[in-house]
């Protein structure tokens, strides 16, 4: 096995979590990584096999997982930038319908 392309610290605290381990092995999964001015970090991912896309985000929790398959959720609040990355990961992973 090859050494980890990215490796990438955490910048929340630890009543935040664990942050996910992410294993792109084989090309199972679409991966994106987002990080804004003040640290706050987002993981996208999508099993290319199930469809299924999730997000993790350090602010709200890393072990809490939402499900983006469809798009993000209405109880998800994202700044313009997050938002927009957000799409482009679901563009990019193969997503077909545009918002």
């Amino acid at each position: 096995m090859s050494e980890p392309l990215l490796k990438i610290p955490n910048h929340h605290a630890a009543s935040c979590g664990d942050p996910p381990i992410v294993n792109g092995a084989e090309g199972r999964c679409y991966i994106g990584y987002f990080e804004n001015e003040h640290g706050e970090q987002w993981i996208f991912t999508r099993d290319r096999k199930t469809g299924t896309a999730t997000l993790h985000g350090g602010d709200i929790g890393w072990n809490a997982a939402i499900d983006v398959t469809e798009g993000p959720s209405s109880h998800l609040i994202l700044n313009v930038p997050e938002s927009s990355w957000l799409n482009a990961c679901l563009i990019a992973s193969g997503r077909t319908k545009r918002d």
